[in-house]
């Protein structure tokens, strides 16, 4: 994994051959790390430059003292694109991702070429939601990743593949695991103190492309019909077979529908 500064990052870079100065930057989801994006780093044979930040404390990371906060995670993926020398970007992310594409996007418009805005909402938790996040936390903290693992992957998968995907069921919980409880904690406290991003829907117009499964119970696809009626000019598509975690469930359909946004919009 390269290192930049205090950085870290997944990257794959495509052929000598092919156009130069395209980039896609794809934000990991809660509670995984950006590995969830290795399906996606083949985008790179199209000629696109694929970056998965490393956010604050994930994957065997040591968490910042203090408790981060949204902006925090949308400032370290500016740092990190200002050390790259990297001006402007295809910028999106999965479920948290998303969020911290809005946070990004409220701070620093400039960067992005494009947004992808997968299996994501914009509302901020409604209290019920405050509650479920705050219990938790409670289950981190007392009994470790294992158990947020036991508790999350069920609801993270589809249908589909909680009956046939065993293997993409293992795969996520090793993921999930492989988080220290002070990150899983740290990411939780970000979450349920997101500010709503609904009033910024209608101030995005770099092409955008939101992308949902259709299995999806934790972010519905009509909050992804909802959210493309807000942004001008944004493409839908939902990912037949998948659940909350569409990248890794059917990481081919997810790749398509992301190459054909790529070609064509930006």
């Amino acid at each position: 994994m390269p290192v930049i500064g205090k950085f870290r990052y997944l990257e794959a870079l495509p052929p000598s051959s092919a156009r130069q100065g395209r980039t896609l930057v794809l934000i990991h989801a809660f509670p995984l790390d950006e590995r969830m994006w290795e399906p996606q780093l083949a985008l790179a044979e199209a000629g696109w430059r694929v970056i998965a930040p490393h956010l604050r404390g994930t994957n065997g990371g040591q968490p910042e003292a203090a408790v981060p906060t949204m902006d925090d995670f949308a400032a370290d993926v500016i740092d990190l694109l200002d050390a790259l020398h990297i001006e402007n970007a295809v910028i999106g992310g999965l479920s948290m991702g998303g969020y911290v594409t809005f946070a990004l996007f409220r701070h620093a418009p400039r960067y992005f070429r494009g947004m992808i805005l997968a299996d994501t909402r914009p509302q901020a938790d409604t209290p019920e939601a405050v509650e479920g996040r705050k219990r938790l936390l409670a289950v981190v903290r007392e009994k470790g990743a294992a158990a947020v693992a036991e508790e999350m992957v069920p609801k993270l998968l589809g249908e589909t593949t909680r009956r046939e995907r065993p293997d993409i069921a293992a795969h996520v919980g090793d993921l999930v695991r492989s988080n220290s409880a002070d990150a899983i904690a740290g990411a939780i406290s970000a979450l349920m103190s997101r500010p709503d991003s609904t009033t910024i829907l209608s101030t995005i117009h770099c092409p955008t492309l939101i992308i949902v499964g259709e299995e999806d119970t934790i972010t519905p696809p009509p909050l992804s019909h909802d959210m493309k009626r807000a942004i001008g000019g944004a493409e839908l598509v939902v990912v037949p077979r998948a659940g909350h975690l569409s990248s890794i469930e059917q990481a081919a359909a997810f790749n398509a529908a992301l190459a054909q946004f790529l070609e064509h919009r930006v």
